[in-house]
């Protein structure tokens, strides 16, 4: 089914445009979740009627349903146009968006900003993720202030120690990591990646010490020594993406929790990975409507 309302590459315009009113949104998104026809959200059954504007019934199992069921934007309270506006500007903002700007932009509370953001970061996770292959590049960075005369490096106190894995020309991988010891990072390694990859480079860092082996190449390159590039070995692409995270955090989100720091590298991660996909509005939005609702209580559970 085409969905002439979700064009590539629309701007912020286009998009109130396109969806003057709430019933133009729940209309979209029915035809994103039920290509097809609409289906029953509790037992997937194709028999159903729509009761009145927003309401169908399943004639198999009698359940009364919208398209919003069973997904994140269950029991919203909030007009859709604002859910559109703001996952518009999530996912169309190289650096991201701080709650603080979507509540000026939609004119909502920090508290429903704070909640809605996060709720759209949770369903950015991959759960699944392909595993990278081919050529990759591994590096670790601490996000987070640094003490008054405290030093940086591995051993940096007070920060949040991010692992990053990212296959050139493809896809990156970030997570939290308790430690940059060679245990850790072995693990972070074949997490996301294949036992395919033909090489993998990094620093000369010990905790990566013995990575390769009779199917993997591993390279090194030595900062300490103010080595940045040896021909193909480099980890200048992770680097770059580094600098994009440090860029978001101080720019747009100011600081970040380390409770939450793996959220943000999920949203970071999904706008990165796609980059070149001129209907990530679109598949964002289809995204959201398979995942579930996350509760404000558990976001803010210590």
């Amino acid at each position: 089914m085409a969905h002439h309302k979700l064009g590539p590459s629309p701007n912020l315009a286009d998009l109130m445009e396109h969806f003057p009113t709430d019933e133009e949104c729940r209309t979209t998104l029915e035809e994103l979740r039920w290509p097809d026809g609409v289906r029953c959200s509790r037992c997937n059954g194709e028999k159903n009627y729509r009761t009145n504007r927003e309401q169908f019934y399943c004639d198999s199992c009698t359940y009364q349903f919208s398209v919003l069921s069973g997904t994140i934007f269950h029991d919203t309270h909030l007009p859709l146009r604002k859910w559109f506006m703001t996952i518009f500007l999530i996912v169309e903002s190289k650096k991201g968006v701080s709650a603080n700007q979507i509540k000026r932009t939609i004119g909502v509370s920090y508290k429903t900003a704070w909640y809605l953001c996060h709720r759209i970061r949770a369903a950015m996770t991959e759960l699944a993720p392909e595993k990278l292959n081919g050529t990759v590049e591994v590096d670790e960075t601490f996000v987070g202030g640094k003490g008054r005369g405290q030093s940086t490096g591995r051993g940096t106190l007070n920060k949040t120690l991010v692992a990053g894995i990212i296959q050139r020309g493809g896809d990156v991988r970030m997570s939290v990591i308790p430690r940059a010891d060679k245990k850790t990072l072995k693990a972070f390694i074949d997490r996301f990646a294949d036992g395919t990859t033909k090489e993998i480079m990094t620093d000369e860092w010990l905790g990566y010490r013995s990575l390769g082996d009779h199917n993997t190449k591993h390279y090194t390159i030595n900062h300490t020594k103010k080595q940045y590039v040896r021909g193909r070995v480099h980890t200048n692409t992770i680097e770059n993406v580094w600098s994009l995270l440090k860029r978001s955090i101080v720019g747009s989100y100011h600081k970040v929790s380390k409770k939450h720091l793996d959220a943000y590298l999920d949203e970071l991660e999904w706008r990165f990975n796609n980059r070149d996909n001129p209907y990530l509005f679109r598949d964002t939005l289809i995204k959201l409507l398979g995942s579930k609702n996350l509760e404000y209580q558990e976001l803010i559970a210590s």
